[in-house]
């Protein structure tokens, strides 16, 4: 009976095993066994085989067995009994979907956080955009961890509730009800709820969640007032959709819940469309537009993945749409949300300076306003300064216009051409009409599209080009923008309406004059004539002396700025990248007080250079890429800016002193070009010096403090980087050349570095070092056995190595010294004198032991031995995620006794051909991580196109002159500085991950497949040192 209601129902059943083996009830033997027997006699078979068929399902559950316990106490067992139950009847947990993905990683720290034994009240604030999964993180956590405080409540939808009458006493109400643990709570008024939460909240350890908070007077100052009566070491957690909502408050931690990864939104979606992890292979491409379509937003990922063998037209976006809104509606200013709209349709993609200029003029208060936005996460600033929406965000946008009237003209904004161009032709505007777009934006020169988007799913593919002819009187007098692509005239004809305008945009035009006696523009901020290739001359500036960019890009026949371009104040920006055929760069551009942006970027006919340029105090970015900045000459000198190293006179010295950015990419700039110092720019924090000549580090590079960017990419000359300051970002893929790098110091090494096609990198300081086995020293050869095999045979192996770019490297035998770890490849036909002695062979996947106990030696590391081989068939049918490792062979090392775990895969690998074996040897040292008594286990991982035939290992101990030696000299030379040569040093508990991450995010390995596997449960993980990326390894692109 009681099974029977387990199958029916949601009943919970635990089997109390007293005095009683759960191995007897399952088999039915010794006591059960006679039981059995006299039963047999009066009743039938059906029911012999039904009470045999529920014991032995009874026995399989996890229950309390009473001779488990040490003394076998009766009262402690029935009290162990009372607490689970308890346990399990005291709190229902919160509702969360099985279907989770990408949550662990997202919930790790939470989970560290609330479980951090701290005496003080902590306060945790869960935020990010409306569908991103801050509910469904907080209700994990909170299943995972109520069960560690006496009290527990997780009130959801407090800004639904809060919305209806008497909402925040209905919050409290609940509140009390689960912190209180009694079935009915009145209360008749917030005071008195007030009153009686400090009292139920001052008694014990409380865990609260508030989800989905609004504003402040949702509970929130109720419980900020109330944090020092908390029971100490109580957590809260508050998930809110308005990043500016807990600012004012004081010892706050905020977690932002960011996008999924590609792998994760895949994964995430199949579960909901096809019930597995992957979609079917006919719904492959279909499935990944719409993932990509979704950008990593799990709500949207869900629904559509509910939809997705559907047609495409019946995917319910509204019901995506309604959850957005949300957001939408909160903003608390009709501002604000036109703002939003303005933005979701015609802005998108373009830079924030460009947005503030044109609707500031419009009575907008943008900058405000665009924080507002960004606070409810409906619109982010990138790192290149330009305005992103969310597809799914911007979607709601357009659907919020689109249903202010069936009647295009009756709308407040028309993006579509399509419908502007109908709205024109049949002359049925209104004054409700606030904007329209005449061409597809995606045309604009300054667009610039979200680097995780979809374009086509977004955009129409065919560009109206618009031509009007006749008079202007009727065009509208109070325009603001104006972005007129391929305006087919020579000039702007006087009856043009410009006196309103902030910002004039004709790319692409035919002008050759841009006017001719225009009236007065004062309002005008930003002229962008960019790709206008028959404009000469630029126009006389006096009728715009409020301009703030002047844009001239690839305005290739531009031979001239006029000279009035000085009187311009006020301009920020001045762009003449591509102006081809410009001689020379005006000397009164030095009189431009505010201008911060210069760029002269591929105007490789530039001879003249002004020297005033060096008092330009306000200007931060210089960009002069492909222009022989060297070889200039100064407006009142026929020298060249470089005439000789004795001069002490350079380029760099008529540079302003309050540089912040220096490309200088494509300039034929050897190490001679160069200043000494780059002393008079000791604000610098970019420069980039790519497709140089340079063969070194330029000394004047070494003395520079606060570089946060560095760039030699594509200098393939490039031989060493000796001495690297510190620096944030280093990008030095395709140096061909490039051999070693080096820092000033173990701090200046740890940077983030951009690396492929390095071929000839054989040593990175800190890091690893590559060398011939024959100048490896003789003590590492040694300790290995080695010593007997001739070094100097020419014998050549192809090494790969992330750095190859899929292109394997050609060396004689090399030592691969890397994290306090030797190794070296040789051929399978070489015999290792040493292998005999090995005492751990195995051709699994692992090996376990205990590491002996010798009073007498102390262990001074592990030698590894594999061989390993091509697989001689491939069933590509069988690699999936789970077994496709991101290295050729990954090893992991568990301590189990110290809690520690390494997880290793060699920089370099050496590829075997068809049908040859190839040998893996190498040292580890570990210090005082390896200690006698310690339970080790050993693993090896591989890709599926290799086969590990045997491996096997040996510990290995001090000599007693060796431990003499040690004693005096604690660096030993066989070590060079990589990661402090010791593995010992700089452990965190858990797993140092020892191998580059290449083009993987943290968050993609932490949620991988293979990782998991790898690292086996995921709560080993807590506390992992991510070395490779945080202490001295590079991103690889």
């Amino acid at each position: 009976m009681i099974l029977k209601r387990k199958k029916t129902s949601d009943h919970v059943v635990l089997p109390v095993f007293y005095d009683v083996d759960p191995s007897h009830v399952r088999n039915q033997t010794g006591s059960l066994a006679k039981l059995f027997a006299r039963h047999q006699k009066t009743q039938s078979c059906d029911t012999i085989k039904e009470w045999r068929e529920a014991l032995a399902e009874a026995a399989n559950l996890a229950g309390m067995v009473l001779q488990n316990e040490a003394d076998r106490h009766e009262s402690k067992f029935i009290t162990k009994i009372v607490k689970v139950i308890e346990d399990k009847l005291r709190r229902t947990t919160s509702s969360v979907h099985p279907q989770l993905v990408g949550i662990d990683s997202r919930a790790e720290n939470i989970n560290l956080w609330l479980q951090d034994r701290s005496n003080d009240v902590g306060i945790l604030v869960i935020h990010g955009m409306r569908g991103i999964g801050k509910t469904t993180i907080a209700k994990f956590v909170y299943d995972s961890n109520f069960r560690r405080f006496p009290r527990s409540s997780f009130v959801e939808n407090i800004r639904e509730i809060s919305e209806q009458s008497n909402g925040l006493i209905q919050i409290q109400k609940q509140l009390l009800h689960d912190i209180s643990n009694r079935r009915k709570v009145e209360i008749h008024s917030i005071r008195e709820g007030m009153t009686r939460m400090q009292d139920a909240i001052s008694c014990k350890k409380v865990l609260l969640v508030l989800d989905d908070v609004d504003h402040k007077d949702q509970l929130l100052d109720v419980v900020f007032g109330m944090r020092e009566q908390f029971y100490p070491g109580s957590k809260i957690i508050i998930t809110t959709s308005y990043a500016g909502l807990l600012n004012a408050y004081q010892q706050v931690k905020f977690y932002r819940v960011e996008t999924w990864n590609g792998v994760e939104s895949l994964k995430l979606f199949s579960l909901h469309a096809f019930g597995q992890e992957y979609p079917l292979e006919c719904y492959m491409e279909h499935s990944r537009r719409l993932v990509q379509h979704c950008e990593g937003l799990p709500l949207a990922l869900k629904i559509l993945g509910s939809f997705a063998v559907r047609k495409l037209e019946a995917i319910p976006d509204g019901q995506i749409w309604k959850k957005l809104k949300l957001s939408y509606d909160s903003l608390q200013d009709n501002h604000d949300q036109d703002l939003f709209l303005h933005i979701a349709r015609f802005f998108i993609g373009m830079g924030q300076d460009v947005i503030v200029s044109i609707l500031d003029d419009c009575d907008f208060f943008t900058d405000v306003g665009m924080q507002n936005l960004i606070d409810r996460y409906l619109v982010r600033i990138d790192k290149y300064k330009t305005i992103q929406m969310h597809h799914m965000i911007r979607d709601m946008g357009r659907e919020i216009v689109l249903l202010e009237s069936k009647e295009p003209g009756q709308r407040s904004r028309l993006w579509h051409h399509k419908d502007s161009f109908e709205v024109l032709k049949e002359n049925k505007g209104t004054q409700k009409i606030e904007g329209l777009c005449l061409m597809n934006m995606k045309m604009h020169p300054e667009y610039a599209p979200s680097r995780n988007s979809d374009d086509q799913l977004v955009f129409e593919t065919n560009a109206l080009v618009l031509r009007l002819n006749g008079s202007y009187k009727e065009f509208p007098t109070g325009l603001r923008w104006l972005c007129w692509l391929q305006f087919p005239s020579d000039f702007l004809p006087n009856n043009f309406p410009l006196e309103s305008l902030v910002a004039l945009e004709m790319c692409y035009s035919s002008l050759r004059r841009v006017w001719k006696g225009t009236e007065y523009l004062p309002s005008l901020k930003i002229l962008n004539l960019s790709h206008s290739h028959g404009l000469k001359v630029t126009p006389d500036f006096w009728p715009v002396p409020n301009l703030e960019r002047l844009i001239l890009k690839d305005c290739a026949s531009l031979v001239d700025v006029h000279e009035s371009i000085g009187n311009l104040g006020r301009l920020v920006c001045l762009n003449m990248e591509d102006c081809k055929n410009l001689k020379k760069v005006p000397k009164n551009i030095s009189m431009l007080t505010s201008l911060e942006t210069l760029i002269i970027s591929g105007c490789s006919k530039v001879e003249v250079f002004p020297t005033e340029i060096s008092q330009m105090e306000s200007l931060k970015v210089f960009e002069a890429d492909d222009v022989p900045i060297h070889q200039l000459r100064t407006a009142s000198q026929w020298w060249t800016l470089w005439p000789r190293k004795s001069v002490g006179i350079s380029w760099a010295s008529y540079l302003p002193h309050n540089l912040v950015t220096l490309s200088l990419r494509k300039c034929n700039l050897s190490n001679d070009n160069f200043p000494r110092d780059f002393g008079n720019l000791p604000s610098l924090q970019k420069l980039d010096l790519s497709r140089n000549s340079v063969c070194s580090l330029p000394d004047c590079v070494r003395g520079v403090r606060g570089l946060l960017e560095l760039s030699f990419e594509g200098c393939k000359r490039l031989k060493s980087l000796l001495r690297l300051p510190n620096v944030g970002e280093l990008e030095v893929h395709n140096c061909e050349s490039l051999e070693i790098i080096t820092f000033q110091s173990l701090s200046a090494s740890r940077i983030c570095a951009t690396m492929n096609s390095n071929f000839n990198l054989v040593e990175v300081e800190y890091w690893y070092k590559l060398q011939p086995l024959e100048l490896v020293d003789v003590e590492m050869i040694n300790l290995l056995g080695l010593s007997n095999l001739n070094l100097n045979e020419t014998i050549m192996m192809k090494i790969s190595s992330p750095f190859s770019y899929g292109r394997s490297m050609t060396h004689s035998l090399q030592g691969l010294y890397e994290y306090g770890i030797f190794s070296t490849f040789l051929p399978g036909h070489y015999e290792v004198p040493q292998y005999g002695s090995f005492s751990h062979k195995s051709r699994g996947p692992s090996i376990s032991f205990t590491v002996p106990s010798l009073p007498t030696l102390r262990i001074r590391g592990l030698n590894f031995f594999y061989v390993y081989e091509k697989s001689n068939s491939i069933n590509f049918a069988e690699i999936t995620a789970d077994n496709n490792v991101p290295h050729p062979v990954i090893m992991k090392v568990s301590n189990k006794s110290k809690v520690l775990k390494w997880i290793y895969g060699p920089t370099f690998f050496c590829v075997p051909g068809y049908g040859l074996d190839v040998i893996w040897l190498s040292h580890w040292k570990f210090g005082n991580k390896l200690e006698g008594g310690d339970e080790v286990t050993f693993s090896v991982f591989t890709k599926f196109w290799l086969q590990i035939k045997e491996w096997d290992l040996k510990l290995v101990y001090y000599e007693e002159e060796d431990e003499m030696t040690r004693q005096h000299n604690t660096t030993e030379p066989f070590y060079p500085c990589v990661i402090a040569g010791d593995l010992s040093c700089n452990l965190v508990s858990g797993a140092h991950v020892l191998f580059p991450l290449m083009n993987m995010s943290i968050g993609d390995m932490l949620t991988s497949a293979w990782f998991n596997r790898v690292t086996g449960d995921v709560d080993e993980i807590t506390g992992m040192l991510f070395s490779v990326l945080y202490d001295f390894a590079p991103t690889f692109m």
